[in-house]
């Protein structure tokens, strides 16, 4: 290649990048509107459960809101690898967002209670979070019903799940990095359909009732709650309450 011909190119490549500048500018402002928070969930039933959220403001105080959760990374990979993703909306009104949000499961679980193969369209999970934060408190509301949508029984033996699960908590900024309060936790198989008729009774899983500590600098941070289980030995959960969070906000 001629000199004359690098200089053009040269020339040409520079006038490519300057003309790209405003849309990859513009391109970097649109994507530093997305914030994304990563939550690394362990405890007593469920074992691991990585969960990312993420927001996009659509006006001054409503988020486009998406979330996952890897359940099988736990206990629930006996679940068909139980996966669950979802997307709603955030409401700002002060202190308090409110975030209703509509997930959907893949796996196992609600289609057949386990005992087939994991499939797409499991289950559909109608949630709803409200979260309070300011100086001196924090706290947070949460309530899920897991219901089944799709139905993959096959023999007599087999049945439909769905599940409630909700809790509340709340809690003190005692200096800027720590942070105490108390959780309460309850989840319970709410019905199901049998494969040969008729439905499965309501069966408590666990109710934990307990205190928790909060440590955080920034956008990092750890919560470990713990305490006991208020349900009795019909339960499907023998364990005690135990729970720790590993969070990074982005």
């Amino acid at each position: 290649m001629g000199k004359s011909n690098m200089r053009f190119s040269a020339l040409l490549l520079t006038v490519l990048l300057v003309a790209a500048l405003p849309s990859i500018a513009q391109e970097k402002s649109e994507a530093d509107k997305l914030s994304v928070s990563l939550s690394l969930n362990h405890d007593a039933f469920f074992g691991f459960n990585p969960m990312l959220a993420a927001s996009y403001p659509v006006s001054e105080k409503t988020d486009l809101t998406f979330y996952g959760i890897q359940w099988g990374a736990g206990t629930a990979r006996a679940w068909g690898n139980w996966t669950e993703f979802g997307i709603g909306l955030n409401f700002k009104a002060g202190k308090f967002a409110i975030n209703p949000q509509l997930g959907f499961t893949m796996g196992s679980l609600l289609s057949s209670g386990a005992a087939q193969p994991g499939v797409i369209g499991d289950g559909i999970v109608p949630n709803l979070t409200i979260n309070f934060d300011d100086s001196k408190f924090l706290g947070q509301f949460y309530s899920g019903y897991y219901a089944a949508l799709s139905n993959k029984t096959v023999s007599s033996g087999q049945a439909t799940n769905n599940y409630m699960h909700y809790w509340v908590n709340a809690g003190v900024k005692a200096t800027p990095w720590l942070a105490l309060g108390a959780h309460f936790e309850n989840l319970y198989l709410a019905g199901g359909k049998r494969f040969n008729g008729g439905s499965l009774a309501r069966t408590d899983g666990y109710q934990w009732v307990g205190p928790f500590v909060q440590v955080s600098k920034g956008a990092a941070g750890m919560r470990f709650s713990f305490g006991a289980d208020l349900t009795d030995n019909t339960s499907f959960s023998a364990n005690d309450f135990y729970k720790l969070s590993f969070f990074f906000n982005f």
